[in-house]
């Protein structure tokens, strides 16, 4: 695949959770693409055997485990995995996220339409339990159970996912706002917390790229833009959304040898200017 630019990971081994999605899968080919041997989880294998056997097409080593972020035990196990085909993991890239609708709101303010099916007051408590878990503790603990391998070695780290919800709170998924910005606090955290010893760990705050996980909130069943995409570009000024490909060179600069010294705790924004503009 092209690359933004190209950084030697050659002898390194990268994990990425989430990595048959969207964003993940263009993680992993790109890490692969810099000589990385890559490991995708995804809960479901099928995706992550697709993305693997993209990799390994390009030229790449790869390979896939079936594991749910969330599953301490599976974790370990997949660790196992990873460890006896392709090594000690040295960077992790924790992109599983997502939302859930029974966390969404209907409505982006109460009382400024007919009453919402969904409004705040009814939220499911399970829908906010799984999108913050998901999001949260979907980056805790893959986190606490790969960086064992890594504290005492040089040259490691982990890239978090966080979001725009981090910064200014999205109307309607108050758990994922929420769980993002308790992704950016983890990161700073674990930056503190590993910071004599390594992994170094840092975060990219993506603007709206169009996903599986968020794709019916953007676009209507016939595929025409909502009026939630209007208000989106409106807000971003390159009035539009961001291309996966956009992401790797913020990616390829926290895994980089360049970035190992001192870059430590930074959550960078890749949002098309959406966190500059003021709406004036």
């Amino acid at each position: 695949m092209e690359l933004p630019f190209q950084i030697d990971l050659r002898g390194k081994t990268a994990l990425v959770t989430g990595g048959g999605g969207v964003l993940g899968s263009c993680f992993s080919r790109a890490l692969a693409a810099c000589g990385a041997k890559v490991a995708i989880m995804n809960r479901g294998l099928e995706k992550g055997e697709h993305v693997a056997g993209l990799i390994r097409a390009e030229g790449g080593e790869a390979m896939a485990a079936a594991c749910d972020v969330l599953d301490k035990d599976a974790l370990l196990i997949a660790r196992d995995a990873v460890r006896t085909k392709l090594g000690p993991v040295d960077i992790l890239v924790n992109a599983a996220g997502g939302n859930h609708p029974a966390a969404t709101t209907d409505d982006e303010q109460f009382g400024s339409a007919a009453r919402a099916a969904r409004d705040f007051f009814s939220l499911a408590q399970d829908g906010i339990r799984h999108a913050f878990d998901l999001n949260y503790l979907g980056t805790l603990l893959p986190t606490q159970v790969f960086a064992q391998d890594m504290t005492g070695r040089p040259g490691c780290c982990v890239v978090n996912i966080s979001s725009m919800g981090a910064y200014l709170p999205l109307t309607k998924v108050v758990a994922y706002s929420g769980a993002k910005a308790a992704v950016t606090n983890l990161t700073q955290w674990l930056a503190t917390y590993f910071a004599r010893t390594g992994p170094r760990v840092n975060a990219i705050a993506p603007g709206f790229f169009v996903t599986d996980q968020n794709r019916a909130l953007l676009f209507d069943q016939e595929g025409r833009p909502t009026a939630r995409t209007g208000k989106i570009l409106a807000a971003t000024p390159m009035g539009r959304f961001g291309r996966p490909e956009e992401l790797l060179g913020a990616l390829l600069y926290l895994v980089s040898q360049e970035a190992s010294g001192f870059v430590n705790g930074i959550v960078i924004p890749v949002d098309g200017g959406y966190t500059a503009y003021s709406g004036v």
